[in-house]
């Protein structure tokens, strides 16, 4: 029989859990609910890192929390600190025994693992300080918590051939500090006027809000909270991956219409466990982060990573923001997932440390997952794919006011990019082959390049099965009825001409490595993989591939915006008419030729054709079909609400 349980901040864990007798915690229903289970919270803000024991049995037979309708129910990793003594001027300090964190101590914990590149020798850690919500800054002693605005906070990206100094303004303005000794942690902040004691002041102290302890705790559903302030630890892909949520090494999680914030490091976890590694990359250096990664991959293998066992999750309808370093991140656990319709947003903006690991969705190994229809903005990177994301989809996303909008790295396709808007200037980073882009709206520069000292794996068709390793060489691209728009960088790429010298057929491919003579792996290095482009819409001065036989080139002006308004967002796209006259068709799985290297055709998990018949606004394409992410454009000025 399915039972109900019920928490409210009125209940006792002594209760039984009815509705007339709710249980005081939701870690105490999470103790007794089993398969076909369902919690309810009532409203209330509570402080407690839920560690479910059981899951459910299947997706017909799971376990459900979820807050009481039209209730606010919190989660937080946080406590609110009161007892706060005045030092000097605006600054003010609390004491806290050091058994107050029980076993983990975000104060004396680093922000620190595999692939963290700044800052290396006054390391930020894992706790945080918050006045009425907001998040301070870590100093770095407590001389610049009393002289806030001699320093700020900045850190360098360099990644995709570009560099970039990150500075936030607000680093100088409110900011704390930690000593920890052996029986006590002292904190110190500045509150600028405010009196902490007379304030709501939190710190960070639990690492999640919702993950489970142990692995395999399947078919969960949570719904329906604001979950905030985790003190969560750095998530490379060779870590165990915390966030404020996560699965833990699970399958089929549907977490859905929750505002997650305020994560340290990471918000949505689908990833990794702990066995496959553990930053051996930054404890040991005996080996490069790279070949830490490809053994956690078969590590993964071994204990029985597979559709069958991890992934197939759901997160939608979310609102994710104020997270260090991923909205959703995830290794090999994000397998044949689908994330949409959710809005991600101030992802690695605080800069109090970079690494190459962060993203408003960050995926290694994430095959079959399909990314749609969410809103991503104001991030650092908008979405980074990465390692084995074979069989991947990204379509209708709306990437804007981003640092980078996508890149995707070592991975050998198939993978599909159809119907998004990226409308930034740095669009993104192409270091994969064997992908297609169809019907997208690109707004900024892209880099194209191979990687050749680091083979990754590749899979057989919609499996973990690894086929065999190989490097990327760049290239065997697909690229049609794409809208590309010019800009004003120098010795930047806009448009396809990045292809040029490329072949544009596998005969014409195998035909070129033959004439370098019978050699090795070198002539494959030496040629150029084919690039099939056709039927893209080049505005103020894209460049088009040399070899593309139908297209539009215009130095016509697109004006394109994206705008915030009342009741939503949205683009605003200036249209020249010689751009709509162009014929267009809904690309399918047969005009995608299969990829090189995985030697696989583009289709949807179950094998089954894929066809682009939709656009953007999930309006089905009529007879006349134009390039670009949005059907039945005119001729001017068009207004679309996009979200």
């Amino acid at each position: 029989m399915n039972r109900v349980y019920y928490v409210s901040k009125d209940g006792s864990d002594f209760n039984v859990g009815t509705e007339e007798h709710p249980f005081l915690t939701i870690q105490k229903a999470a103790e007794v609910a089993i398969a076909g289970d369902t919690v309810i919270v009532r409203e209330g803000v509570y402080r407690e890192w839920v560690k479910p024991r059981l899951g459910g049995l299947s997706d017909n037979n799971r376990i459900t929390y979820m807050a009481a309708e039209g209730e606010k129910v919190v989660i937080k990793g946080s406590e609110i600190v009161k007892g706060w003594e005045n030092v000097e001027g605006t600054v003010w300090k609390v004491e806290i025994a050091n058994s107050f964190f029980g076993e983990y101590n975000p104060y004396a914990t680093e922000v620190e693992g595999d692939w963290l590149v700044a800052p290396r020798e006054n390391k930020v850690h894992t706790g945080d300080v918050y006045l009425n919500g907001k998040s301070f800054f870590e100093a770095i002693s407590y001389e610049k918590v009393v002289n806030p605005d001699k320093w700020t906070a900045s850190v360098y990206e360099t990644w995709g051939n570009c560099e970039e100094k990150l500075v936030n303004p607000d680093a100088s303005i409110y900011r704390w500090y930690a000593e920890v000794g052996h029986e006590n942690t002292v904190i110190y902040a500045n509150f600028h006027g405010a009196n902490p004691n007379d304030e709501c002041v939190e710190i960070n102290v639990r690492r999640s809000c919702f993950f489970p302890e142990r692995t395999g705790i399947n078919y969960i559903t949570v719904k329906g909270f604001e979950m905030a302030q985790a003190a969560t630890t750095w998530a490379p892909p060779t870590s165990l991956q915390y966030g404020i949520i996560g699965p833990h090494w699970s399958k089929g999680w549907i977490i859905e219409d929750n505002i997650i914030h305020d994560s340290k490091c990471s918000g949505i976890s689908l990833g990794k466990e702990g066995t496959t590694g553990d930053n051996e990359f930054r404890k040991w250096m005996r080996k490069p982060g790279y070949q830490y990664q490809m053994e956690a991959v078969f590590k993964a293998l071994a204990i029985g990573w597979s559709k069958e066992t991890v992934g197939s999750h759901i997160v939608r309808n979310n609102t994710i923001y104020d997270c260090g370093q991923n909205g959703i991140v995830g290794h090999l656990g994000s397998a044949f997932s689908e994330i949409y319709g959710n809005e991600i947003y101030n992802i690695g903006v605080k800069h109090e440390y970079y690494g190459h690991e962060l993203g408003g969705i960050k995926f290694h190994g994430a095959i079959d997952t399909y990314i749609h229809n969410n809103y991503i903005h104001h991030c650092t990177l908008g979405t980074w794919l990465d390692w084995q994301v074979q069989g991947i989809r990204v379509s209708s996303n709306i990437y804007v006011n981003n640092n980078r909008d996508f890149f995707i790295e070592v991975t050998h396709g198939p993978y599909l990019v159809d119907n998004n808007i990226f409308a930034d200037e740095y669009t993104f980073d192409n270091a994969a082959q064997g992908g297609a882009y169809v019907n997208n709206l690109v707004c900024g520069f892209l880099n194209h390049y191979p990687v050749l000292n680091r083979p990754t794996p590749y899979h057989f068709p919609h499996s973990t099965m690894v086929a065999g390793v190989v490097p990327t060489y760049g290239g065997d691209d697909r690229w049609f009825q794409n809208i590309f728009v010019g800009g004003t960088k120098a010795d930047r790429h806009y448009g396809t001409a990045e292809y040029n010298g490329s072949t544009t057929s596998m005969d014409e491919y195998t035909l070129e490595v033959q004439k370098k003579g019978f050699g090795y792996i070198e002539h494959f290095e030496w040629t150029r993989q084919p690039a099939y482009i056709d039927r893209n819409v080049y505005l103020e001065g894209a460049l088009a591939f040399e070899r593309e036989e139908n297209n539009v080139v215009s130095n016509a002006s697109a004006k394109i915006d994206i705008v915030n308004e009342k009741d939503g967002v949205y683009l605003y796209i200036d249209m020249p008419k010689e751009a709509l006259n162009m014929e267009c068709k809904a690309i399918c799985s047969k005009d995608l030729p299969i990829t090189r290297i995985t030697e696989c055709r583009f289709e949807k998990p179950n094998g089954k054709d894929v066809v682009i018949d939709k656009d953007l606004l999930g309006n089905a394409y009529d007879a006349n079909v134009n390039a670009g992410p949005i059907q039945g454009l005119k001729e001017g000025l068009n207004k679309i609400k996009v979200w």
